[in-house]
C-alpha cells in the first residue's frame, strides 16, 4: 500500500479556510491592489508637510497607518492562497506583484521618519500635549526619538529602502528549493508499504513508527535532501547573515543582534543570558534520553528515536474531538475568551488538513480587519492536536489585540507573540491530565510536556545558539561555509546532549532544514523566552485566579502600545533575571522524575 496526498479539491470545504472574507474574488483583489497604489502615492504627497503643525503630522501618521492596514488585505489573499498550492504560478505572480508594490510602499515612505526626527523633539512633545488626535501617537513619537541615532537621513533611508525586496531573496530561493522545487523520495516501510516522504509524513513517522529502522529510514531520506545540497543552502544563510551585517552596520549598530533587539528596547544580555543559563543545565535534557532509552530497550538512541512515544498508545484525536478539546482547556481563562475560540473554529478561519502542494507546518496569519487565518496540515495525533492550540493562542492574541487597539498598535511583537501560544498548551495539558483516570495515559502526557520542553526550549536555544555563533562570524569577517555551519552545529549538539545520544553525522546540517533560520532571524530564541514567561503565568493562573487573569487578558490586549519587556513585567514576569530561565531547567527534572516514577509503576523499565 502507497500513502498518498490528496489534491486540494478532494479536502471538504469545511476544512478548508474561507479567504472570501478577505476578498470575494480575484477581482475584488485586483481593485484592492489598484487601491493601494493610489494610497502610496496620496501618501508620497505628503512629503515636506510635517513641520506645518500637529493637524499635517496628524494627518500623515492617519495616512500611514491607513496604507499599512490596507497592505495587510492585499498581501494575505495571495500570500494564503500561494501556500494552498505552491506550483501554482499563477499566484505566485499575484504574490510577486505585491511584494513589488509593497517594496515601493517603503521607498515612497521612507521619508517619514527621518522628517519627523528632523522636527525638534521639544516641538513634538508640544503638540503631543495640545492635540487631542496626534496624543494617540505618543509612544511611537517616543520611541522613535529613543532610537534617533539609528534613523538614517532622508537619502540614505531611501537608499536601503531599494533593497527590501532584494534582502527577501534568500528566504524566497530558500522557500523554493525545499518545496516547490524538492523532490521528495518514496521510502520502503519494514512492514513492506512505501510511503512518500514530506515534512508532514517525516514527522508522522518520527511520532508513530514503533520500528527504529522506519525512523532512521525517514530520517536519512529526508535529511539526504538536504545533505545533497548542503552548499546551497549554506550560500543562501550566509546571504542572510551578510544582509543583516549590511543593515546593522547602515544604522550605526555595534552587532545584528542589537540591531535585532534594540527596537523594542531588549538587553542583549537576555539572549546571552538564555544561552549561558540553558548551557549549564543540559543535565535534564540527558537525563532524559538515557530514560528514554532504557524504556524503548534501545542498544542506542538516536535524535530520531526523540519522538516516539514510550507507552504503547494507538489514541487518535479527530478534528471535532480536538475542537472540543482546545475549546474546553481555555475555560480558565473566561467565557470571552471561550466564545471567541468558538468563533474561530465555526467560522473557517482555519486550513486543517494537508493536500498536494500545501505548505508544510503550521503557522496563524493576522489580518488586520478581517481575522487571522491558521494554516495546519492535522493528522491526528496527540503532537497535532497540541500544535492545534499553539496557533490558536496566537490567533486569540491577534483578535484581542486588533479590536482593542488602534492600528497603529494593534501588531504585537514576536518577543511576546510566543506567550499566548505556549500558555494554550499548557493549558491544553492540564486540562488533559484533570480528564484522564488512565495511570497510561498520565504517562504520556508527562512524555509529553517533557517532549515540549525539549523542542519549545532546548531545541530553540540550540538554533540561537548557531544563529548567534554564525553572525559573529560574518562579523567578524570570517568565512562561512557548509563545513564551517556543521561545524558550529555539531558542537553545539555534542553541548547539549554529550554522550547521551549517538548523534549521527547528518544532523550537523540541521541548520539547513530550520525555516525561521531563513526566514526571521533573531526570531527562535523567543521561543524560549516565551516558554519561560508561558511558565510563570501558569503558576499565577492557578495561585491566583481572577487576578492573573485579568493581567494576562490585559497583555493580550496591549498589541504593540508598550515595550515588550514592559508588558510581561505589568503581567508578573521579568526576563531580565536568570532564575525565570532556571526555573524550567529544574521544571524538566522534576518532569522527568516524575515519568520515571511512571513507567517504573507500569513495568515500562
Amino acid at each position: 500500500m502507497t500513502t498518498t496526498i490528496p489534491p486540494r479539491e478532494e479536502i471538504p470545504a469545511e476544512l478548508r479556510w474561507n479567504l472570501e472574507d478577505i476578498y470575494p474574488d480575484v477581482d475584488a483583489w485586483e481593485a484592492g491592489a489598484e487601491e493601494l497604489e493610489r494610497l502610496i502615492e496620496g501618501f508620497a504627497a505628503r512629503r515636506g508637510t510635517l513641520a506645518k503643525g500637529p493637524d499635517s503630522l496628524h494627518a500623515a501618521l492617519a495616512a500611514h497607518d491607513a496604507l499599512e492596514a490596507h497592505a495587510h488585505r492585499v498581501w494575505w489573499y495571495p500570500a494564503l492562497m500561494h501556500d494552498e498550492d505552491l506550483r501554482r504560478n499563477d499566484v505566485e505572480s499575484r504574490k510577486q506583484r505585491v511584494q513589488m508594490i509593497l517594496a515601493r510602499a517603503n521607498t515612497e515612505s521612507a521619508w517619514l521618519r527621518p522628517e519627523i526626527l528632523g522636527l525638534s523633539e521639544d516641538t513634538v512633545r508640544t503638540w503631543l500635549d495640545e492635540h487631542e488626535g496626534l496624543g494617540l501617537y505618543r509612544f511611537l513619537l517616543d520611541d522613535l526619538f529613543r532610537q534617533q541615532e539609528h534613523v538614517l537621513d532622508e537619502p540614505r533611508e531611501t537608499q536601503l529602502s531599494y533593497a527590501g525586496r532584494l534582502g527577501q531573496t534568500p528566504s524566497d530561493a530558500y522557500t523554493m528549493l525545499c518545496t516547490a522545487d524538492v523532490e521528495w523520495p518514496t521510502i520502503q516501510l519494514a512492514s513492506g508499504d512505501s510511503v512518500q516522504l514530506t515534512y508532514g509524513t517525516y514527522h508522522h513517522l518520527l511520532r508513530t513508527s514503533p520500528e527504529q529502522v522506519d525512523r532512521r529510514r525517514a530520517f536519512e531520506a529526508l535529511y539526504g535532501v538536504f545533505t545533497q545540497n548542503r552548499n546551497t543552502y549554506a550560500a543562501l544563510y550566509s546571504g542572510v547573515c551578510q544582509r543583516d551585517w549590511f543593515l546593522a552596520r547602515s544604522r550605526n549598530y555595534a552587532t545584528t543582534l542589537d540591531a535585532a533587539l534594540h527596537g523594542n528596547d531588549i538587553p542583549t544580555t537576555v539572549v546571552e543570558n538564555l544561552i549561558s543559563t540553558t548551557r549549564q543545565g543540559v543535565a535534564p535534557l540527558q537525563r532524559y534520553y538515557r530514560l528514554r532509552q532504557r524504556a524503548l530497550g534501545l542498544e542506542t538512541i538516536h535524535l530520531y528515536d526523540g519522538m516516539i512515544p514510550l507507552i504503547d498508545d494507538k489514541t487518535r484525536y479527530t478534528w471535532n474531538q480536538a475542537t472540543s478539546y482546545v475549546v474546553d482547556s481555555v475555560a480558565p481563562l473566561g467565557p470571552d475568551y471561550v466564545a471567541l475560540m468558538r468563533e474561530a473554529f465555526d467560522g473557517r478561519w482555519i486550513d486543517v488538513a494537508e493536500n498536494e502542494g500545501k505548505r508544510s507546518g503550521a503557522y496563524s496569519a493576522p489580518v488586520y480587519g478581517v481575522h487571522p487565518y491558521v494554516l495546519m496540515n492535522y493528522k491526528d495525533t496527540l503532537n497535532d492536536l497540541f500544535t492545534l492550540a499553539h496557533e490558536m493562542g496566537h490567533s486569540l492574541h491577534t483578535v484581542l489585540s486588533h479590536r482593542a487597539q488602534p492600528y497603529v498598535y494593534s501588531n504585537y511583537t514576536i518577543f511576546v507573540a510566543e506567550v499566548a501560544s505556549t500558555l494554550n498548551e499548557a493549558l491544553l495539558l492540564d486540562h488533559l491530565v484533570a480528564r484522564t483516570e488512565d495511570p497510561r495515559e498520565r504517562a504520556m502526557l508527562l512524555q509529553h510536556a517533557i517532549d515540549s520542553i525539549v523542542a519549545t526550549f532546548y531545541t530553540q536555544v540550540m538554533f540561537a545558539d548557531f544563529e548567534l555563533q554564525a553572525h559573529r562570524l560574518v562579523e567578524a569577517d570570517e568565512p562561512v561555509t557548509a563545513e564551517r555551519f556543521d561545524e558550529i552545529y555539531g558542537g553545539i549538539m555534542n553541548d547539549f546532549y554529550g554522550d547521551a545520544v549517538t548523534l549521527d553525522e547528518p544532523y550537523r546540517s540541521t541548520w539547513a532544514r530550520i525555516p525561521h533560520l531563513f526566514r526571521s532571524p533573531y526570531y527562535v530564541y523567543q521561543y524560549a523566552t516565551c516558554f519561560a514567561s508561558a511558565a510563570t503565568l501558569r503558576r499565577a493562573l492557578a495561585d491566583e485566579g481572577t487576578p492573573a487573569v485579568e493581567r494576562y487578558l490585559e497583555l493580550l490586549r496591549s498589541g504593540g502600545s508598550e515595550h515588550p519587556m514592559d508588558q510581561l513585567r505589568g503581567a508578573g514576569v521579568d526576563l531580565g533575571q536568570p532564575e525565570t530561565v532556571a526555573a524550567v531547567v529544574q521544571q524538566l527534572d522534576g518532569l522527568v522524575d516524575e515519568l520515571e516514577s511512571a513507567l517504573d509503576a507500569l513495568g515500562g523499565l
